[in-house]
């Protein structure tokens, strides 16, 4: 039974992104505000409902949730996550039991409860049983603003006739999917995040204390159209829907006030995708004065010498490139749809425009061999991004590579937290095999760093002729 009054209801977003749940990224120490869960809140006070937010990312544990619930009494919980994080995409353990714990302990104080979230998309059992009465597969905005004038009885909709939800069947608890909810395209037309509900203060002094500036994030898009196998799509499926230029760049602007951040991380899955848009944008950003530094992430193959050019002038610091192997047979084999002769170009191009360079390598793919990481080792030597980030092949549901690797799969389907870099299927090698593959490259490139910064630092100083070799005199 649940025995808050809907009348005038109290609204709890949440998400169940936990920073302290993950040791790696604690020690990265680079938070950022659950976005998804944020312009979900903004959609919700656009329809004249009250919210109230629960912010997981720099709270303690699932403790901090069951407080604000106990002193709350919300009569409606949603739990929307950042479907922006690569990190929530990831569906590791700790968080699902965070995510359940939150659903259980909301239901049992007698709330309403909604998910949103690729696991949840993944397995609705999981969360259904848990104590959620409908968990959302796609866009959350429009569904949650739904579910709650059902549950209010203000548009005159039982919550089983709410379009794009999946619900537990009351005959025999089974999960029932509603009829279909068009995807969210027009994307100009959702407001900016509610960046108030937040301790902005706390994300400025963690990201200052650790790197000496606040970086703050951003999305421009949905969706991704290129068709990678390994990459699950759960949420926005196969689509790409985008923002437009002008759009994007007043929210930078609304940013630059609101929260004055010194970096912007754009969390797209692919930003810009084509040179007109990118330098539409760069034109915008000049028009209002909102230039910011920012990272982004995109593919080998987009950065040709217009969009890098308008990029830099945009603002771009740094770039990330889907580069995951040295191998052309193991891209083939991806359905990636790139080069490696891309990836050199497309490294060799920022780099011209100074934009930092930065790779994500995935190691284990399904028929990589070792001539296949010596190819990738090669490549980090040859070109020498500015970073890496190394992880093994994921399994992921809904996926063509998940349904290649099915039947090797154990029992272990998800890792419990961002370092665990388990092989779950079985790959060429063990997983302690790859973990050392993936030390020694990240040696490779920091020692490779350290060496050009001690060139940098020489070739700064002026001769010195007070001292004999003609260098500066030691202090």
């Amino acid at each position: 039974m649940h025995s808050a009054s809907l009348e005038s209801p109290r609204i709890l977003l949440a998400h169940s992104y936990y920073l302290a749940y993950d040791p790696k990224q604690t020690q990265k120490m680079r938070p950022y505000p659950p976005l998804a869960t944020l312009i979900t809140a903004s959609v919700l006070r656009q329809h004249g409902y009250e919210v109230d937010l629960f912010d997981a990312m720099l709270a303690r544990g699932v403790e901090a949730f069951h407080s604000q619930v106990d002193a709350m009494h919300p009569s409606i919980v949603a739990i929307v996550e950042d479907n922006f994080n690569f990190l929530t995409k990831m569906c590791t353990l700790r968080m699902r039991e965070a995510a359940l714990d939150m659903v259980a302990s909301a239901r049992a104080a007698g709330a309403r409860v909604v998910v949103n979230g690729s696991d949840a998309a993944d397995r609705p059992d999981l969360y259904l049983v848990a104590g959620a009465d409908a968990v959302i597969p796609g866009d959350p905005e429009p569904a949650v603003l739904d579910l709650v004038a059902a549950w209010t009885g203000s548009n005159g909709l039982k919550a089983e006739a709410v379009p794009g939800i999946i619900i537990a069947a009351p005959q025999n608890g089974e999960t029932r999917r509603t009829a279909p909810r068009p995807a969210l395209d027009d994307l100009d037309h959702l407001p900016f995040p509610a960046w108030d509900l937040l301790d902005a203060g706390s994300y400025r002094r963690a990201w200052t204390a650790a790197h000496g500036r606040l970086s703050w994030n951003m999305a421009t898009s949905r969706g991704c159209p290129y068709r990678c196998n390994w990459c699950a799509k759960p949420l926005f499926g196969k689509r790409y829907a985008q923002r437009s230029p002008e759009n994007v760049a007043g929210e930078l602007d609304e940013l630059r006030h609101a929260i004055a951040p010194d970096h912007v991380w754009f969390a797209d899955d692919i930003f810009g995708l084509t040179p007109a848009w990118i330098e539409a944008f760069a034109r915008a950003v000049s028009a209002r004065g909102a230039r910011t530094p920012f990272t982004m992430q995109s593919r080998a193959n987009l950065m040709k010498p217009r969009a890098v050019a308008a990029l830099a002038e945009a603002g771009a610091e740094e770039v990330w490139l889907g580069v995951e192997s040295g191998s052309q047979q193991i891209l083939n084999a991806m359905d990636k749809g790139t080069t490696v002769a891309q990836v050199r170009e497309a490294t060799r191009e920022l780099r011209r425009h100074g934009i930092r360079c930065g790779w994500f390598i995935q190691l284990g793919y399904r028929g990589e061999q070792w001539p296949d990481l010596v190819a990738t080792r090669n490549l980090v030597r040859d070109e020498w991004p500015d970073d890496i980030g190394v992880s093994v092949s994921y399994p992921l549901p809904g996926t063509k590579f998940y349904e290649q690797v099915r039947t090797e799969l154990g029992r272990k389907t998800n890792w419990a937290d961002s370092d665990d870099l388990a092989m779950m299927f079985r790959g060429t090698y063990v997983t302690e095999f790859y973990k050392r593959v993936r030390d020694l490259l990240h040696t490779e490139v920091r020692a490779r760093q350290a060496r050009d910064a001690e060139w940098d630092a020489l070739e700064r100083h002026e001769p010195d002729s007070r001292s004999p070799a003609g260098y500066p005199a030691p202090p």
